[in-house]
C-alpha cells in the first residue's frame, strides 16, 4: 500500500484543496485547514486517495452545492485510506482498518470525518488509488441501475457515457450479472474500450443514432446522464415495461421544440422513469445502501469479475489539472488523486 505523506500525524492542521470562488479549475487552490473531528457515529480516515468525479466540477463552478452541514469549499465525494480515529458509538470499525467510502463533500484533504455507515472495507487485491475509485459510482449504478431500474439477468441494458467512471462500473456490473451490455462513447476508441471491458456493443454517438442502431434488439433498462434529445429516443427505444433511470441531464433537462416527450407511448409500453441525486439522500438510506452493496457487490469484486479502471492520477496538490482533463472528456475510466502535496 502506498506511503502516506502529509502534515504529520500530531498536527490539528492539515492540507485541503479549496475551492477559493466559483470558477475554471485554477480557482481550486492549496490551504491549511483545521483537521475534522469524528461525531460519536464517525470515523477519521486519513486519505491516501480519493476519485475525481463530474459532481466535483459542478460544485467548482457553483452551480452544485453540497447538502447543510458538509464543506462548502472542499470537494470530493469518494476516498480510501486508514481509519485513525473513531466515534464513540462506532463499534464495526477499528483504528488501522483500511477502507474506502463515500461522501457528501470533503475528500479533497488529508482527513476526512465519515458517517461509519458508508465505509466499505478495501476488497482484497485493491490498492488506495483502485479502492478510490469505487465509492461514487458503485453507490450510483447499484442504486439506479440495480435497486430503481431492477435490471435482471439475460435482459438488455443501455449505459449512455460508457467511457465515464459511472459508464465503466455500470458497464462491468450489468454483464456481471448476466445482462445484455450497450453503451455509447463519444469516439471509436472509447467504444473499443467500452468491448473490452464487458459491452457487447458500444455506439460511437458522433457519427452514428444509437436509436437507430438499437432499434431491433430492443432495451429494457437505459441509464441517462445526457438528457436533452436522448430522452424521447430512450422512450422510443425501450421495451415493454421498460425502465428509464436519469443520474444527470447534461445536456439539458428539456426536449427541444418538435420533439416533446410522448407519453402515449409510455402508457402504452408500461414505462416507468425515475431518477435520484444520491448526495443529499440521508446517513440512514446510504448506510442500508452500503450494507446492500457489501452483500452482493464486494463479492464480485473479490472474485475478479470487475477491474477498476483508472485513466490517470494526479498529486492531490494538481487537484486543477485533474479538473481540466475531467471537463476535456478525454479520458476514459477513473481520474484519481494521491495524498502528495
Amino acid at each position: 500500500m502506498a506511503q502516506y505523506r502529509g502534515t504529520g500525524i500530531d498536527s490539528n492542521q492539515m492540507n485541503a484543496v479549496v475551492i477559493t470562488r466559483p470558477g475554471a479549475p485554477e480557482v481550486l487552490q492549496l490551504q491549511k485547514r483545521l483537521r475534522p473531528q469524528p461525531k460519536e457515529n464517525e470515523v477519521l480516515i486519513r486519505i491516501y486517495a480519493a476519485g475525481v468525479n463530474r459532481p466535483d466540477v459542478f460544485q467548482r463552478k457553483g452551480s452544485y452545492p453540497p447538502p447543510p452541514g458538509v464543506s462548502r469549499d472542499i470537494p470530493g465525494l469518494e476516498i480510501a485510506g486508514i481509519i485513525e480515529k473513531c466515534g464513540v458509538a462506532v463499534t464495526n470499525l477499528k483504528k488501522g482498518d483500511a477502507v474506502c467510502a463515500l461522501l457528501s463533500g470533503g475528500g479533497y484533504a488529508e482527513f476526512a470525518a465519515v458517517n461509519a455507515g458508508q465505509c466499505l472495507p478495501i476488497p482484497h487485491g485493491f490498492d488506495f488509488i483502485q479502492a478510490a475509485s469505487l465509492p461514487e459510482t458503485v453507490f450510483t449504478v447499484w442504486h439506479n441501475v440495480f435497486q430503481r431500474g431492477g435490471l435482471k439477468e439475460n435482459e438488455h441494458f443501455l449505459v449512455h457515457g460508457g467511457g465515464s467512471g459511472i459508464g465503466i462500473t455500470a458497464i462491468q456490473l450489468a454483464k456481471a450479472f448476466g445482462a445484455k451490455v450497450f453503451a455509447t462513447a463519444g469516439t471509436d476508441e472509447k467504444c473499443a474500450e467500452c468491448v473490452v471491458i464487458g459491452a457487447d456493443r458500444c455506439i460511437n454517438y458522433k457519427n452514428q443514432d444509437f436509436e437507430y442502431e438499437l432499434k431491433n434488439e430492443g432495451v429494457d433498462v437505459i441509464l441517462d446522464m445526457i438528457g436533452g434529445d436522448y430522452i424521447s429516443k430512450n422512450v422510443r427505444l425501450l421495451r415493454e415495461d421498460g425502465r428509464l433511470v436519469f443520474i444527470n441531464t447534461m445536456k439539458g433537462s428539456k426536449q427541444k421544440p418538435g420533439d416533446e416527450l410522448d407519453f402515449g407511448l409510455v402508457m402504452k409500453k408500461r414505462l416507468t422513469i425515475s431518477g435520484s441525486m444520491l448526495r443529499s439522500r440521508d446517513a440512514h438510506f446510504k448506510q442500508i445502501l452500503t450494507q446492500d452493496i457489501c452483500r452482493h457487490v464486494w463479492p464480485v469484486l473479490e472474485e475478479g469479475k470487475f477491474k477498476p479502471v483508472v485513466f490517470t492520477q494526479f498529486p492531490m496538490c494538481e487537484a486543477s489539472l485533474a479538473h481540466q482533463l475531467m471537463e476535456s472528456s478525454e479520458h476514459f475510466g477513473k481520474i484519481i488523486l494521491t495524498n502528495t502535496w
